[in-house]
Protein backbone atom coordinates (compact mmCIF):
# COMPACT_ATOMS: atom_id res chain seq x y z
CA UNK A 1 0.00 0.00 0.00
CA UNK A 2 1.21 3.28 -0.96
CA UNK A 3 2.01 5.95 1.68
CA UNK A 4 -0.55 8.72 2.34
CA UNK A 5 0.63 11.76 4.15
CA UNK A 6 -2.49 14.24 5.13
CA UNK A 7 -1.54 18.37 4.55
CA UNK A 8 -2.64 20.66 7.45
CA UNK A 9 -4.87 23.71 6.09
CA UNK A 10 -5.71 24.92 9.40
CA UNK A 11 -8.90 26.35 11.17
CA UNK A 12 -11.48 27.13 7.95
CA UNK A 13 -14.30 28.44 9.81
CA UNK A 14 -15.18 29.83 13.64
CA UNK A 15 -19.07 30.25 14.42
CA UNK A 16 -17.62 32.94 16.70
CA UNK A 17 -17.73 35.11 13.94
CA UNK A 18 -20.77 34.69 12.37
CA UNK A 19 -24.43 34.97 12.92
CA UNK A 20 -26.02 31.44 13.43
CA UNK A 21 -29.49 30.72 13.59
CA UNK A 22 -31.63 29.55 16.58
CA UNK A 23 -29.42 31.66 18.75
CA UNK A 24 -26.53 29.67 18.79
CA UNK A 25 -23.61 31.51 18.75
CA UNK A 26 -20.69 28.43 19.46
CA UNK A 27 -19.53 25.39 18.01
CA UNK A 28 -19.31 23.97 14.86
CA UNK A 29 -19.02 19.93 15.08
CA UNK A 30 -19.40 17.12 12.46
CA UNK A 31 -18.56 19.03 9.56
CA UNK A 32 -20.36 17.22 6.39
CA UNK A 33 -19.82 18.11 2.69
CA UNK A 34 -22.18 18.74 -0.26
CA UNK A 35 -19.89 19.72 -3.25
CA UNK A 36 -21.81 21.87 -5.65
CA UNK A 37 -20.52 22.58 -9.57
CA UNK A 38 -19.00 26.07 -8.38
CA UNK A 39 -18.89 26.11 -3.97
CA UNK A 40 -19.34 23.30 -1.25
CA UNK A 41 -22.00 23.43 1.67
CA UNK A 42 -20.81 22.23 4.89
CA UNK A 43 -23.17 21.36 7.34
CA UNK A 44 -22.38 21.28 10.93
CA UNK A 45 -24.25 20.74 14.81
CA UNK A 46 -23.85 24.31 16.38
CA UNK A 47 -25.54 24.82 20.13
CA UNK A 48 -27.95 27.01 21.81
CA UNK A 49 -29.50 26.54 25.40
CA UNK A 50 -32.27 25.36 26.93
CA UNK A 51 -33.84 28.24 28.71
CA UNK A 52 -35.63 25.15 30.30
CA UNK A 53 -33.06 23.47 31.71
CA UNK A 54 -30.01 25.25 30.89
CA UNK A 55 -28.62 22.51 28.78
CA UNK A 56 -27.48 22.15 25.31
CA UNK A 57 -29.95 21.88 22.28
CA UNK A 58 -27.86 20.82 19.13
CA UNK A 59 -28.88 22.32 15.64
CA UNK A 60 -27.91 22.01 11.76
CA UNK A 61 -26.42 25.30 10.03
CA UNK A 62 -24.67 24.99 7.13
CA UNK A 63 -21.72 27.53 5.99
CA UNK A 64 -21.27 28.01 1.69
CA UNK A 65 -17.65 28.35 0.53
CA UNK A 66 -16.03 29.23 -2.41
CA UNK A 67 -14.22 25.97 -3.83
CA UNK A 68 -10.73 27.13 -2.11
CA UNK A 69 -11.99 26.04 0.84
CA UNK A 70 -11.27 29.25 2.38
CA UNK A 71 -14.13 31.80 1.40
CA UNK A 72 -17.24 32.27 3.21
CA UNK A 73 -20.33 32.93 0.55
CA UNK A 74 -22.90 33.15 3.67
CA UNK A 75 -24.20 31.46 6.57
CA UNK A 76 -27.35 29.95 7.19
CA UNK A 77 -29.70 31.83 8.65
CA UNK A 78 -32.87 29.87 9.08
CA UNK A 79 -33.26 26.46 10.66
CA UNK A 80 -32.02 23.44 8.35
CA UNK A 81 -33.89 21.22 10.26
CA UNK A 82 -36.59 21.46 13.65
CA UNK A 83 -35.76 19.59 16.56
CA UNK A 84 -38.09 16.96 17.29
CA UNK A 85 -41.29 16.44 19.16
CA UNK A 86 -41.80 16.14 22.87
CA UNK A 87 -40.77 12.63 23.61
CA UNK A 88 -38.90 12.11 20.43
CA UNK A 89 -35.75 10.15 19.71
CA UNK A 90 -34.49 14.03 18.47
CA UNK A 91 -35.96 16.06 20.93
CA UNK A 92 -32.96 17.33 22.63
CA UNK A 93 -30.45 17.65 19.44
CA UNK A 94 -29.11 16.41 16.02
CA UNK A 95 -25.56 16.08 15.79
CA UNK A 96 -24.15 14.85 13.56
CA UNK A 97 -26.47 14.91 9.70
CA UNK A 98 -24.64 13.57 7.62
CA UNK A 99 -25.72 14.44 3.80
CA UNK A 100 -25.80 12.56 0.60
CA UNK A 101 -27.08 12.60 -2.91
CA UNK A 102 -29.80 10.55 -4.16
CA UNK A 103 -31.60 11.17 -7.59
CA UNK A 104 -33.08 14.78 -7.11
CA UNK A 105 -32.96 15.06 -3.77
CA UNK A 106 -30.32 15.22 -0.64
CA UNK A 107 -30.94 12.29 2.37
CA UNK A 108 -30.23 13.11 5.81
CA UNK A 109 -28.96 11.43 7.98
CA UNK A 110 -29.86 13.07 11.44
CA UNK A 111 -28.04 11.51 14.42
CA UNK A 112 -31.19 12.23 17.28
CA UNK A 113 -30.39 13.23 21.09
CA UNK A 114 -32.60 13.04 23.89
CA UNK A 115 -31.96 13.11 27.49
CA UNK A 116 -32.39 10.22 30.02
CA UNK A 117 -32.52 10.38 34.22
CA UNK A 118 -29.85 7.85 34.87
CA UNK A 119 -27.66 8.86 32.08
CA UNK A 120 -26.82 11.82 30.05
CA UNK A 121 -28.26 10.99 26.68
CA UNK A 122 -29.51 8.06 24.49
CA UNK A 123 -29.35 8.20 20.26
CA UNK A 124 -30.31 7.12 17.00
CA UNK A 125 -30.37 7.74 13.87
CA UNK A 126 -32.95 9.41 11.41
CA UNK A 127 -34.13 10.34 7.84
CA UNK A 128 -35.58 13.73 6.49
CA UNK A 129 -35.07 14.46 2.40
CA UNK A 130 -34.53 17.79 0.64
CA UNK A 131 -36.38 18.46 -2.27
CA UNK A 132 -34.46 22.31 -2.47
CA UNK A 133 -30.87 20.84 -2.64
CA UNK A 134 -29.97 21.15 0.68
CA UNK A 135 -31.57 24.38 2.24
CA UNK A 136 -33.96 22.74 4.12
CA UNK A 137 -34.82 19.11 5.25
CA UNK A 138 -38.03 17.02 6.24
CA UNK A 139 -38.49 14.24 8.61
CA UNK A 140 -39.80 11.20 6.57
CA UNK A 141 -41.27 9.98 9.95
CA UNK A 142 -41.33 10.95 13.51
CA UNK A 143 -39.31 7.63 14.44
CA UNK A 144 -35.60 6.64 13.54
CA UNK A 145 -34.52 4.46 10.84
CA UNK A 146 -32.05 2.51 12.93
CA UNK A 147 -31.58 2.30 16.78
CA UNK A 148 -30.98 0.40 19.59
CA UNK A 149 -31.73 -2.77 19.32
CA UNK A 150 -31.07 -6.82 20.72
CA UNK A 151 -27.53 -6.58 20.84
CA UNK A 152 -27.01 -2.77 20.31
CA UNK A 153 -28.90 -1.71 23.49
CA UNK A 154 -28.08 2.14 23.01
CA UNK A 155 -26.77 4.82 21.61
CA UNK A 156 -27.22 3.73 17.84
CA UNK A 157 -25.91 6.94 15.57
CA UNK A 158 -23.18 9.06 13.34
CA UNK A 159 -24.46 6.94 10.69
CA UNK A 160 -23.11 7.65 7.30
CA UNK A 161 -24.24 6.18 4.16
CA UNK A 162 -22.85 5.41 0.86
CA UNK A 163 -24.49 3.53 -2.22
CA UNK A 164 -22.29 1.12 -3.84
CA UNK A 165 -23.53 -0.69 -6.88
CA UNK A 166 -27.43 -1.07 -5.83
CA UNK A 167 -26.92 -0.91 -2.19
CA UNK A 168 -26.49 1.40 1.04
CA UNK A 169 -24.41 0.73 3.10
CA UNK A 170 -24.55 2.68 6.50
CA UNK A 171 -21.23 2.55 8.49
CA UNK A 172 -22.74 4.15 12.42
CA UNK A 173 -21.70 3.33 15.75
CA UNK A 174 -23.85 1.44 18.28
CA UNK A 175 -22.78 1.72 21.78
CA UNK A 176 -22.23 -1.35 23.94
CA UNK A 177 -22.97 0.08 27.36
CA UNK A 178 -22.86 2.93 30.35
CA UNK A 179 -20.02 2.22 33.00
CA UNK A 180 -19.17 4.60 36.03
CA UNK A 181 -15.26 4.51 35.88
CA UNK A 182 -15.00 6.02 39.76
CA UNK A 183 -17.40 6.07 42.48
CA UNK A 184 -17.87 9.64 42.06
CA UNK A 185 -17.86 10.28 38.37
CA UNK A 186 -21.11 10.20 35.95
CA UNK A 187 -21.49 7.46 33.83
CA UNK A 188 -19.74 7.31 30.31
CA UNK A 189 -20.41 5.52 27.07
CA UNK A 190 -18.65 3.39 25.15
CA UNK A 191 -19.34 2.98 21.78
CA UNK A 192 -17.69 0.71 18.54
CA UNK A 193 -18.62 0.95 14.43
CA UNK A 194 -20.63 -1.06 12.45
CA UNK A 195 -22.11 -2.01 9.63
CA UNK A 196 -26.14 -2.09 7.69
CA UNK A 197 -27.15 -2.40 4.03
CA UNK A 198 -30.37 -1.50 2.64
CA UNK A 199 -32.01 -1.86 -0.95
CA UNK A 200 -34.00 1.79 -0.34
CA UNK A 201 -32.01 3.83 2.25
CA UNK A 202 -35.03 3.31 5.01
CA UNK A 203 -35.17 -0.12 6.00
CA UNK A 204 -31.68 -1.35 7.24
CA UNK A 205 -30.11 -4.85 8.13
CA UNK A 206 -27.77 -4.76 10.83
CA UNK A 207 -24.72 -6.85 10.94
CA UNK A 208 -26.06 -7.03 13.99
CA UNK A 209 -23.46 -6.14 17.20
CA UNK A 210 -20.30 -6.81 14.96
CA UNK A 211 -17.37 -5.10 15.92
CA UNK A 212 -15.73 -3.69 12.31
CA UNK A 213 -12.54 -2.02 13.66
CA UNK A 214 -10.78 -3.38 16.02
CA UNK A 215 -9.64 -1.79 18.81
CA UNK A 216 -6.05 0.07 19.14
CA UNK A 217 -6.75 1.04 23.19
CA UNK A 218 -8.19 -1.72 24.54
CA UNK A 219 -11.92 -2.73 24.88
CA UNK A 220 -12.82 1.03 26.47
CA UNK A 221 -11.73 2.35 23.35
CA UNK A 222 -14.84 4.27 21.93
CA UNK A 223 -15.18 4.88 18.16
CA UNK A 224 -16.98 7.69 16.56
CA UNK A 225 -18.01 9.26 12.97
CA UNK A 226 -17.13 6.88 10.45
CA UNK A 227 -16.31 8.33 7.07
CA UNK A 228 -15.42 6.13 3.75
CA UNK A 229 -14.11 6.87 0.62
CA UNK A 230 -12.70 5.14 -2.53
CA UNK A 231 -9.24 5.67 -3.62
CA UNK A 232 -7.93 3.82 -6.31
CA UNK A 233 -10.38 0.77 -6.13
CA UNK A 234 -9.79 0.31 -2.04
CA UNK A 235 -12.04 1.75 0.09
CA UNK A 236 -10.58 4.11 3.30
CA UNK A 237 -12.49 4.78 6.22
CA UNK A 238 -11.78 7.02 9.07
CA UNK A 239 -13.14 7.93 11.76
CA UNK A 240 -12.65 8.96 15.60
CA UNK A 241 -11.43 7.44 18.58
CA UNK A 242 -10.51 8.10 22.49
CA UNK A 243 -10.69 6.40 26.01
CA UNK A 244 -14.22 6.05 26.92
CA UNK A 245 -13.36 7.97 30.70
CA UNK A 246 -11.03 11.11 31.97
CA UNK A 247 -11.22 12.63 28.17
CA UNK A 248 -12.75 15.43 28.30
CA UNK A 249 -10.02 17.96 29.79
CA UNK A 250 -6.93 15.31 29.54
CA UNK A 251 -5.41 15.77 26.06
CA UNK A 252 -3.23 12.53 26.38
CA UNK A 253 -6.67 10.30 26.52
CA UNK A 254 -8.75 12.56 23.78
CA UNK A 255 -9.96 11.93 20.49
CA UNK A 256 -7.69 11.01 17.37
CA UNK A 257 -8.11 10.57 13.87
CA UNK A 258 -8.21 6.39 12.77
CA UNK A 259 -7.97 4.92 9.76
CA UNK A 260 -8.89 1.63 7.83
CA UNK A 261 -9.05 0.20 4.70
CA UNK A 262 -11.09 -2.58 3.15
CA UNK A 263 -11.24 -4.08 -0.89
CA UNK A 264 -14.10 -6.40 0.08
CA UNK A 265 -16.13 -4.22 2.25
CA UNK A 266 -16.51 -6.62 5.04
CA UNK A 267 -13.09 -6.55 6.28
CA UNK A 268 -10.97 -3.99 7.42
CA UNK A 269 -7.64 -3.54 8.43
CA UNK A 270 -6.60 -0.75 10.91
CA UNK A 271 -3.50 1.50 10.24
CA UNK A 272 -4.07 4.77 11.81
CA UNK A 273 -0.30 5.73 10.69
CA UNK A 274 -1.25 6.00 6.83
CA UNK A 275 -1.98 8.29 6.71
CA UNK A 276 -1.43 9.95 10.11
CA UNK A 277 -3.13 12.95 11.16
CA UNK A 278 -2.03 14.03 14.70
CA UNK A 279 -2.24 17.35 17.16
CA UNK A 280 -0.34 19.75 16.21
CA UNK A 281 1.27 21.30 19.58
CA UNK A 282 0.29 25.31 20.38
CA UNK A 283 -2.12 25.38 17.88
CA UNK A 284 -6.14 25.54 17.53
CA UNK A 285 -6.00 21.27 17.58
CA UNK A 286 -3.33 20.43 20.28
CA UNK A 287 -5.66 19.02 22.36
CA UNK A 288 -7.89 16.74 20.17
CA UNK A 289 -8.65 15.98 16.68
CA UNK A 290 -12.95 14.73 16.50
CA UNK A 291 -15.61 14.01 14.24
CA UNK A 292 -13.87 13.96 10.72
CA UNK A 293 -15.23 13.68 7.46
CA UNK A 294 -13.64 13.27 4.24
CA UNK A 295 -15.07 13.88 0.84
CA UNK A 296 -13.99 14.32 -2.94
CA UNK A 297 -14.10 17.82 -4.32
CA UNK A 298 -12.18 18.99 -8.23
CA UNK A 299 -10.14 15.88 -8.21
CA UNK A 300 -8.77 16.01 -4.86
CA UNK A 301 -9.17 14.33 -1.39
CA UNK A 302 -9.89 16.85 1.57
CA UNK A 303 -11.25 15.98 5.49
CA UNK A 304 -12.83 18.42 7.50
CA UNK A 305 -12.81 17.65 11.40
CA UNK A 306 -12.87 19.10 14.53
CA UNK A 307 -9.94 20.31 16.64
CA UNK A 308 -9.74 21.83 20.68
CA UNK A 309 -12.65 21.39 22.98
CA UNK A 310 -14.83 19.22 20.50
CA UNK A 311 -15.23 21.84 17.81
CA UNK A 312 -16.21 25.04 20.24
CA UNK A 313 -14.61 27.20 18.01
CA UNK A 314 -14.81 25.93 14.23
CA UNK A 315 -13.24 23.51 12.09
CA UNK A 316 -10.46 22.87 9.71
CA UNK A 317 -9.34 21.07 6.69
CA UNK A 318 -6.57 18.51 6.03
CA UNK A 319 -5.80 17.39 2.02
CA UNK A 320 -4.69 13.96 1.36
CA UNK A 321 -0.97 13.83 -0.30
CA UNK A 322 -0.80 10.34 -2.13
Amino acid sequence: MSAMKWNKLGKIFDPTHHKLPNGCMQFAQSPQALVFDDFVRIYFSTRSVDKSSGKYLSHIAFVDMQKNLRDVIRVSDKSVIPLGGLGSFDEHGIFPMSVMRHGDAVYGYTCGWNRRVSVSVDTAIGLAISRDDGLTFQRIGDGPVLSASLHEPCLVGDGFVKVIGDVFHMWYIFGTGWKKFSSDAAPDRTYKIGHAISSDGINWTKEEARQIIPDKLGPDESQALPTVIEIDGRHHMFFCYRQSFDFRNNRERGYRIGHAYSDDLANWTRDDMNPLLDVTPGDWDADMLCYPHVFECDGKVYLLYNGNEFGRYGFGLAELII
